[in-house]
């Protein structure tokens, strides 16, 4: 099973935005994180992460080409504004679950409008860096499932 780990704009900074919003831990610690959990798991990861709208597209629509059998996605402030991505992942139909770090229905009024939940087969938020390996152990039940039935 393959599984794409998508992080959209400032994920990258981890650690040094607002972290006490978001924590202390780096990107290199979440992608170490994911990493190690995915190997113990046996599934194979790939990680992208990019603060440009378009290129998250051309991530999401690579991914079908690819041969992804699911997207862990946290779109960041895309979440909140992009009818593109949310285009591109429906489009694609990759099962696609998605992350956010903070509890964003706590947090301002704007953020707590998401495009990509009605795409998504799941959304996780709140649970800190942590949300991640949630999402993958998910995608392997829901991708196995849906494969058996």
């Amino acid at each position: 099973m393959k599984i794409l780990v998508l992080n959209g704009p400032n994920i990258n900074i981890l650690g040094i935005r607002e972290p006490e919003i978001y924590g202390r831990q780096s990107y290199k610690d979440l992608l170490k994180l994911i990493s190690e959990h995915a190997e113990e798991k046996g599934v194979t990861v790939e990680f992208y992460q990019s603060n440009h709208e378009g290129d998250l597209v051309d991530a999401i629509q690579k991914a079908y080409f690819d041969g992804i059998d699911g997207i862990v996605f946290n779109p960041a402030a895309y979440t909140h504004t992009s009818v593109a991505i949310a285009d591109a992942a429906k489009g694609v139909g990759i099962p696609t679950v998605e992350v956010h770090i903070s509890e964003v229905s706590e947090r301002e009024a704007f953020r707590q409008v998401s495009y990509i939940r009605d795409v998504a087969v799941k959304t996780i938020c709140g649970h800190g860096l942590d949300g991640y390996n949630e999402a993958v152990d998910f995608l392997i039940y829901y991708i196995g499932e849906k494969n058996e039935g």
